[in-house]
């Protein structure tokens, strides 16, 4: 089996369609808060999530940027939480859980859970950062 047919067997078209067209990839220059997780050392995953969004646990982010780097999963998991954090209030992203991202993937393999998990500790760590701003302004 080629490598293209073992990606298409292990993986959901959803998580295909987030790895070969990702949304919102990139830097954010203006961003009110950013997170990471992982070390991205010895091929690790490492991702980077970056928001901008209003003030206050209320504030709504209003856009959320992702640089990944890893295996295909990680990359899909980079791109659907950069997704789910638009709209969402500060405070909300907090709670964003990685089931969530699985499931708005359709689901990952067992032996690749843990890359949704690393894009939901980087988005959690973006809208502390961003709050922890916000307490500075106030």
């Amino acid at each position: 089996m080629s490598s293209a047919e073992n990606v298409a067997t292990e993986y959901t078209p959803l998580v295909i369609e987030h790895f070969t067209n990702p949304r919102n990839p990139g830097s954010l220059p203006d961003a009110t808060g950013t997170g990471q997780s992982g070390d991205g050392s010895n091929g690790e995953i490492l991702i980077q999530i970056a928001l901008r969004a209003g003030g206050g646990a209320d504030g709504v982010i209003e856009e959320a940027r992702f640089r990944a780097f890893g295996c295909s999963a990680s990359i899909a998991s980079a791109s659907v939480v950069t997704e789910l954090l638009q709209g969402r209030t500060l405070g909300a992203a907090l709670t964003l859980g990685a089931d969530e991202v699985e499931a708005a993937l359709g689901g990952l393999p067992a032996s690749r859970k843990h890359c949704a998990e690393h894009a939901v500790r980087a988005a959690r760590a973006a809208a502390a950062d961003s709050l922890s701003g916000c307490a500075n302004d106030a």
